[in-house]
């Protein structure tokens, strides 16, 4: 045999250069996985912009803040010898705020995607005391009590469903729409009171609002509890405070906050806009049970895993058992294990994840195993591709649904099938070629 076709023997039969080959194709195939990456990315963008189209027209996530009440004075300072009347605000809150609801989801459909909406009908109550200037040491005679304004900060007002009426004692108020205090950027409603002929005052109001995925309040007052019900079943507590009482159930939530003002960064009152209030924000988000996009996306991630270790099995089947398998039949395999994941995105849109999972990795293991008997032409082989395909899969499922151990549960996973590996491949010999006899004992 001369020098060339040694050669050639060689880069054809060496195991060496099969393993690199087969790295390379594994390389190859992180491409189409990255594909299906951004392909998701893309599924669940546009389920986000189908979100934000249907909450835009029934009503964005709310974050109630109020009543707080706003007071005009007058505040001089010299220029060039002349003095200047300058009209500043101070804000006060209630000394006690309670909230009691009732929120009633809804799910809206758009072409394949699912909208969680709710309506919810909340009564607001509490008192406030006769605002104090003397803090600030600023003259009676400066203060225009009769432009005081009870105002209730809401960011979607398209979400109010029922004329609000605020009862301020023994007085009825309609409200207006816009807050009456320059320099701000909140959108709300707000009223005249009087608040000359008392030193406290009581407060009650109804507020029928539309809104999606969450609904959240600021809380004002010096203590302020929230008490919220609702038939959803899936609830996320989320902001600065978590409920003091929850119950969740097959029949829905109930959930009561206890906030008082010792636990925010801002107090009772103060001038202008000193102080930012909505850092402090809590309550309800409505989750959708499932979210397939992020399940899929975390299958993605173990798509390298699952294409080395069949590849591994294929390979070390043709080392001891000497079948052999050419480079372009792994990337067939390869492809077919790509395929998975479009198949669980696409089946996921359409009906519930674990159902996809189970059709999309039924459909590829009976794939692959009918493959590989074409290949092996050994019905003992093939069972156990199956069966390790069968094992890859479980064990991917099982990490999907533990997020909590998947990191924990996937590098116990990695480490058994590294040990495997290393135990099978320990008395083959690397510098011996596909032909001849290159293992013993294995």
């Amino acid at each position: 045999m001369t020098a060339k076709n040694e050669a050639k023997f060689w880069i054809k039969n060496s195991i060496t250069i099969k393993f690199i080959v087969i790295g390379i194709i594994i390389l190859a195939l992180l491409i189409p996985a990255e594909m299906i990456k951004n392909l998701i990315h893309e599924r669940n963008g546009l389920r986000n912009n189908v979100v934000s189209e249907v909450s835009y027209k029934w009503g964005n996530p709310q974050t109630i803040a109020g009543p707080i009440i706003t007071i005009p004075y007058k505040q001089y300072f010299k220029k060039d010898k002349e003095i200047i009347e300058k009209i500043n605000y101070a804000q006060f809150l209630p000394e006690e705020l309670n909230v009691k609801g009732t929120i009633n989801p809804e799910i809206r459909y758009r072409s394949i995607y699912k909208v969680v909406v709710y309506n919810a009908n909340l009564n607001f109550s509490g008192s406030f005391n006769k605002p104090d200037f003397s803090l600030w040491n600023i003259p009676e005679s400066d203060i225009l009590w009769n432009e005081a304004t009870l105002s209730i900060r809401i960011p979607d007002m398209r979400g109010i469903k029922d004329v609000i009426t605020v009862k301020w004692d023994k007085h009825k108020y309609d409200v207006n729409p816009g807050i009456n205090t320059p320099n701000t950027n909140y959108t709300g409603v707000s009223t005249l009171i009087d608040i000359n002929k008392s030193d406290n005052f009581n407060f009650q109001f109804d507020l029928n609002i539309n809104g999606s995925e969450s609904l959240n309040f600021i809380p004002v007052g010096k203590q302020t509890n929230v008490d919220l019900n609702s038939e959803w079943t899936d609830p996320s507590f989320e902001g600065s405070f978590l409920p003091n009482n929850r119950d969740i159930s097959e029949a829905g939530f109930s959930a009561g906050w206890k906030v008082l003002h010792l636990n925010r960064s801002y107090p009772q009152q103060w001038i202008g806009d000193k102080y930012t209030i909505d850092e402090s924000s809590f309550g309800v988000k409505l989750l959708l049970p499932v979210d397939h996009y992020q399940k899929s996306l975390r299958s993605v991630k173990y798509a390298i895993m699952f294409i080395a270790l069949t590849f591994l099995i294929f390979f070390f089947t043709e080392i001891l058992n000497k079948k052999r398998i050419h480079p372009i039949q792994y990337l067939l395999v390869g492809l077919g294990l790509s395929v998975f994941y479009t198949l669980l995105v696409s089946l996921s849109e359409q009906i519930s994840f674990n159902l996809a999972y189970l059709i999309a990795s039924f459909s590829i293991i009976s794939l692959i195993t009918a493959y590989s008997y074409s290949l092996l032409k050994s019905k003992k082989l093939t069972a156990i591709v199956a069966l390790v395909l069968i094992i890859l899969y479980v064990f991917l499922f099982t990490v999907i649904q533990l997020q909590d151990y998947s990191l924990l549960l996937g590098s116990i996973g990695l480490f058994i099938a590294l040990a495997i590996v290393m135990y099978l491949s320990r008395k083959v010999d690397w510098y011996s070629n596909l032909t001849s006899s290159n293992s013993s004992d294995v």
